[in-house]
C-alpha cells in the first residue's frame, strides 16, 4: 500500500467529519473559540487511533465489527440527528438556553460525535496487517485529514448558517441521520 492509497482512504474516512462539522458550525450562533478546535483535534484523533484499534483487534475480533460497526454508528448518529430534529421543531418563542441535555459544543456531545463518525475507520485499520510498516504513517495521514476537514466543514457550516436564514438544527439533524444510514448501508452491503 502507498502513500498515495493511503491519502486516499484518509479522504474517505475524513468526509463523515466534515459533513458533521458542517452541521456544528451551522449551529453557531455564538461558540468559544477553542470549541471547534477541541471538536477538530477529537475527530483528528478518533479516526486516527480507530484504525489502531482495528489493527489490534485484527482478524479476532473482525467478524465482530464488520457486523455491528455499522448498527453503533447508526444508531449513535440517529439518537444526535433525531433529538437535533426534535428540538429544531420548538418554537423560538419556547426554546430555553442550551439545557445539560442539548449542548451541542459540549465534551460529551463532541466525543460521541467523534466515536460515532470513526466506527468506519476502526475496520480500516485492518487493511493495514499485511503492511504493518505503513500502520504509523497511515493513522497520522488519516488524523490530519480528518483534522483538516473537521476545521473546513465548520467553517463552510458557520458561513452558510450566517448566510441563509434557515432551520440549521434541523438541517444538521437530518445530515447526521444520513450520514447514520450511509454507515449502515455500507456496512450491511460489504
Amino acid at each position: 500500500m502507498d502513500i498515495l492509497t493511503i491519502i486516499i482512504i484518509a479522504i474517505g474516512l475524513a468526509m463523515d467529519c466534515l459533513a458533521v462539522s458542517i452541521a456544528q458550525g451551522l449551529q453557531v450562533k455564538t461558540v468559544e473559540r477553542p470549541k471547534p478546535l477541541l471538536m477538530a483535534v477529537l475527530f483528528g484523533l478518533f479516526q486516527g487511533g480507530m484504525p489502531l484499534i482495528g489493527y489490534s483487534a485484527g482478524c479476532i475480533f473482525a467478524d465482530f465489527f464488520r457486523v455491528y460497526a455499522p448498527w453503533i454508528a447508526l444508531t449513535l448518529l440517529a439518537f444526535i440527528g433525531g433529538k437535533m430534529i426534535w428540538e429544531s421543531r420548538r418554537s423560538t418563542k419556547d426554546e430555553v438556553p442550551c439545557t445539560k441535555e442539548h449542548q451541542p459544543w459540549s465534551l460529551f456531545h463532541l466525543l460521541l460525535l467523534a466515536v460515532a463518525t470513526s466506527i468506519d475507520a476502526l475496520a480500516t485499520g485492518v487493511i493495514f496487517i499485511p503492511v504493518p510498516e505503513r500502520l504509523w504513517i497511515g493513522i497520522g495521514i488519516i488524523g490530519l485529514v480528518s483534522f483538516l476537514f473537521s476545521i473546513g466543514g465548520y467553517h463552510i457550516g458557520k458561513y452558510m448558517g450566517k448566510r441563509f436564514n434557515v432551520n440549521v438544527e434541523l438541517i444538521g439533524g437530518i445530515i447526521l441521520v444520513l450520514i447514520g444510514i450511509k454507515i449502515w448501508i455500507e456496512g450491511c452491503l460489504l
